[in-house]
C-alpha cells in the first residue's frame, strides 16, 4: 500500500521537454486534466528546458533523451549542476540498459516509458514532486538485473580516471572530452563502476571509492 503524499496548496508546475510538438501537446492535455497539475513551459530540446527552467523552475521536469541540440541525458547533468533539487523524470521510447543506465546515472528521479498508462504517469509526477524516485515496472526489472549482476573485480585504469573526474565535479560530457572517448563510453564505464562497486549512483559511487580508498 503507497504513502499518501502530504497535502499541497499549490498545483504540481511541470516542465515538458520533447522535440515533437505533437507529443506535447498529448502530454499537456492529459497532465492538465489533473486539478493539482498545470504545465507552466514546454521546451524542444534540452537547451531549451535548461533555459525555460532558469527562468521559471518547475516541481517536475518531463524529460525525453534523444532531442536535437542537446539530449536528454546532457540535460539531466546541466540541470542539476544549476540545482541540484531539481526532480527530473525521463519519458522515453528508449529502454536499452545503456539508456536507462545512463539516465539514472546522469541523476534523473525517474524513468518511464511513452506507453506508460495515464494513471501511471500521473502517479509517478506526484511521487516526483514529493521527493521520491519512481521507475515503470519493466525498467525496476532492467535495473534490478543490472544491480543484481556478481561484482567483475577491480576497477580498471580506466573506470578510475573517469571515477576521478566525476568526484571533481565533471558532467560526462567533460570527463569525455578530458579523456578523449565518447560520452556513451563515459556512460558505460560508470555503469561498470557501479557494478563493482555496488552501488546505485554518481555519489554513492564516489563515496564508496573514498571509503575504499581508491583515490591517492
Amino acid at each position: 500500500m503507497s504513502t499518501p503524499h502530504p497535502a499541497r496548496t499549490q498545483p504540481i508546475r511541470i516542465l515538458i521537454a520533447d522535440d515533437h510538438p505533437v507529443v506535447r501537446d498529448g502530454l499537456r492535455a492529459l497532465l492538465e486534466r489533473e486539478s493539482d497539475f498545470t504545465v507552466t513551459a514546454e521546451a524542444r530540446d534540452g537547451a531549451e528546458a535548461l533555459d525555460l527552467y532558469r527562468r521559471g523552475g518547475a516541481d517536475v521536469v518531463l524529460m525525453d533523451l534523444r532531442m536535437p541540440r542537446m539530449g536528454g541525458v546532457e540535460a539531466i547533468e546541466h540541470l542539476l549542476r544549476q540545482d541540484p533539487d531539481a526532480r527530473i523524470l525521463v519519458l522515453t521510447t528508449y529502454d536499452t540498459d545503456g539508456d536507462v543506465m545512463g539516465a539514472l546515472a546522469a541523476g534523473a528521479t525517474g524513468y518511464l516509458l511513452k506507453d506508460t498508462p495515464r494513471e501511471e504517469l500521473t502517479r509517478a509526477v506526484r511521487t516526483a514532486a514529493a521527493g521520491q524516485s519512481v521507475l515503470s515496472p519493466a525498467i525496476t526489472t532492467r535495473v534490478l538485473q543490472t544491480v543484481r549482476k556478481p561484482s567483475a573485480g577491480p576497477l580498471s585504469e580506466r573506470e578510475l580516471q573517469v571515477l576521478r573526474l566525476i568526484a571533481d565535479g565533471a558532467t560526462n560530457r567533460e570527463a569525455a572530452a578530458a579523456l578523449f572517448i565518447s560520452q556513451a563510453t563515459v556512460k558505460t564505464h560508470l555503469i561498470h563502476v557501479y557494478e563493482k562497486l555496488g552501488v546505485k549512483d554518481r555519489a554513492a559511487a564516489v563515496s564508496e571509492a573514498h571509503k575504499r580508498h581508491l583515490f591517492p
